[in-house]
């Protein structure tokens, strides 16, 4: 059996009551976190992007491999290139792909297949999953793996008081093509960074509550 170096466990010592207010003080800090579609030109401090995204790469990956890349966007020439091809498949979705009852799910959201926010928002962050390639080890769970890491990313980023949005477009090849990755990194999320614009507005909409998705047994 292989010989596996080992540390010792962190143990922090925060007493419970502790533990519940602070985890308390973060449910609720998230529960403010909204979806951006409106955002400001405002330029963001970069240094807090990259906090960010440090959070992320810590986050728990199949056999450890880590399976992702963030390529950070702020060039005003690429962005324009990635919303003109996000634009070009969004017309496809919503005008063949997406079915009634997809659309219809939309709907309230007031989502369309114009993305300027692709341009507007300071900073892109595309997201990769990176599968096995040249001198690399196989990943494990890479989904799993990725999403877990995307969803410190946005908790890291809302606690700086920066906005995000998940783009999806579908399919999403040309972003590797246009961030000049190689094969082997496939398109996971595309999350405009920033600030909202003045006067920008959400839909009012409620998450389920607890009573609904948490089961004890």
């Amino acid at each position: 059996m292989m010989d596996i170096r080992t540390v010792e466990a962190p143990r922090f010592g925060i007493p419970a009551d502790d533990g519940l207010a602070r985890a308390r003080r973060f449910a609720d800090t998230m529960a403010a976190r909204r979806t951006v579609r409106d955002f400001s030109p405002e330029p963001v401090d970069e240094r807090i992007v990259t906090e960010a995204i440090r959070a992320a790469a810590t986050a728990p990956s199949g056999a450890n491999v880590q399976p992702w890349r963030f390529v950070v966007v702020t060039d005003p020439g690429l962005k324009s290139r990635i919303r003109e091809a996000a634009e070009a498949e969004e017309r496809e979705f919503y005008g063949r792909r997406a079915g009634d009852e997809w659309l219809a799910a939309l709907a309230p959201l007031g989502t369309d297949d114009s993305k300027p926010f692709l341009e507007t928002a300071p900073v892109l962050v595309v997201v990769f999953e990176v599968h096995k390639g040249d001198g690399e080890p196989r990943p494990y769970y890479v989904k799993e793996s990725v999403g877990i890491a995307v969803g410190l990313l946005l908790a890291g980023l809302h606690q700086a008081g920066l906005a995000t949005l998940t783009h999806t477009p579908s399919p999403m090849r040309f972003l590797a093509e246009l961030c000049g990755r190689p094969a082997n990194e496939r398109p996971f999320v595309l999350i405009p960074v920033g600030y909202p614009a003045p006067g920008a507005r959400v839909p009012d909409i409620e998450r389920k509550p607890l009573t609904e998705v948490l089961v004890r047994r």
